[in-house]
């Protein structure tokens, strides 16, 4: 993306600041859906329920963060987003300490309402569109970035909370970890300062139309069919994050193994992510998802035929390589699509209906294995799922490849 597209530029040191700071809440916060990941089998059996059941109240806390997401992310327009990432703050912290009382009820009470609906929800959604406000030029890089907060997470935590569940019990770490969210998140909130206005170039060459339609489709069917999308590619996604380390110790792999093995997965995330970043600002956004989605399903599919702990081990690290760019080019292409103005419940909806396929991809998985006793019916209808997702962006490309090939109409 060229400097001379916006010669009056926003983008600053103080945008490089915001991104960091938000980089390292996001890295706390989504430390929390990542206990019940490494947790599942001592959860299962303190709980003495099924694995699907614990799965769900984790898969619900992405619903929860998708669906708050869109309350949050006005909320954040009317009250600051540094208020509404201490209350999230402070809510996920309760809904931790809540889930640690040993009662099925009380898991799915403090995860999917106070972590997801009330916590999370606070603080990725509103962070996303918040960062987006901050760059110009460089918002593919910066989005990744921060949207790879989540990665840092996993990188950071599971063998923190493998070792200290083996050592205290799932209870205690769960409790500890609400402690950290508070410490952590409060004082960094305060680094967050209002986003400047929009450039008029940038304000200009955003979400261009034509007679109120975009890509020559209804604006809103646009926004569906995006939507969709990410619900496809997400319920892929979240099957091996969601059961990785359960499904090594199932084949004979050590526990902490499979949690080294999540962290490779999301290392490999977390690095590959700024290099899609950087594509997207190059190529665009819907290429980018095009591209990222093609690499999760090869990688998705690999993990029905891998047994193996160093087949596995490499077949994770390409996994995170394929889906790290998907999230933050969801959110790009809303940015390019569609008007700035619209993107506090744009982005969020979309955020809302993708964590909704990565909540029923966590579920399904489980459930999958309930049902077949083994994960590899859960690994092949993933595939499908992502053959599905790859069809609507392929078609988007398409319809994007046809409108730049029309005169530009600014939007009404």
């Amino acid at each position: 993306m060229s400097a001379s597209r916006f010669p009056d530029s926003i983008e600053s040191p103080s945008s490089w600041v915001a991104a960091a700071t938000t980089t390292a809440i996001l890295a706390i916060s989504y430390g929390a859906p990542l206990l019940v990941v490494v947790g599942l089998k001592p959860i299962t059996a303190s709980l003495g329920t099924d694995r699907s059941v614990v799965a769900l109240a984790g898969a619900l806390v992405w619903v929860g963060t998708g669906m708050g997401g869109i309350v949050m992310g006005r909320v954040a327009d009317r009250i600051g987003v540094r208020s509404t990432v201490v209350f999230g703050a402070v809510i996920a912290a309760l809904g931790l300490a809540v889930s640690t009382t040993g009662e099925v009820w009380a898991f799915f009470l403090g995860h999917a309402i106070l972590v997801g609906l009330l916590g999370n929800s606070a603080h990725f959604p509103p962070l996303v569109v918040y960062i987006s406000r901050w760059f110009d030029r460089r918002r593919g890089a910066a989005v990744a970035l921060i949207s790879s907060g989540q990665y840092v997470a996993g990188m950071l935590w599971p063998t923190v909370f493998e070792r200290a569940m083996t050592r205290f019990g799932w209870q205690a770490t769960m409790l500890g970890y609400g402690v950290v969210v508070a410490a952590t998140i409060l004082p960094m909130a305060f680094f967050l300062k209002p986003p400047p206005q929009p450039s008029r170039s940038a304000a200009v060459g955003a979400g261009r139309r034509r007679n109120g339609r975009t890509l020559g489709l209804p604006a809103n069917l646009v926004q569906t069919l995006l939507s969709a999308a990410g619900f496809l590619c997400c319920v892929p996604m979240a099957m091996p994050a969601a059961h990785l380390v359960a499904f090594c110790t199932d084949i004979g792999i050590p526990a902490t193994h499979g949690a080294a093995m999540l962290s490779v997965l999301l290392g490999s995330a977390f690095v590959s992510r700024l290099f899609w970043g950087w594509l997207a600002d190059r190529i665009g956004a819907l290429g980018t998802l095009l591209a990222g989605s093609a690499c999760q399903a090869l990688a998705i599919a690999a993990f029905t035929a891998t047994q193996d702990e160093a087949g596995l081990f490499a077949v994770s690290a390409v996994y995170g390589l394929g889906f790290s760019g998907i999230v933050p080019a969801y959110v790009l292409a809303v940015r390019e699509l569609f008007p700035y103005t619209e993107a506090s419940w744009r982005v969020p909806t979309l955020l809302f209906v993708s964590m909704s396929g990565m909540a029923f991809g966590g579920w399904f998985a489980g459930a999958l294995y309930d049902h077949f006793g083994f994960y590899a019916p859960a690994f092949a209808v993933g595939a499908l799922f992502n053959v599905a997702n790859l069809l609507i962006i392929g078609f988007l490309v398409t319809r994007q490849a046809r409108e730049r090939h029309l005169p530009a109409v600014l939007p009404a």
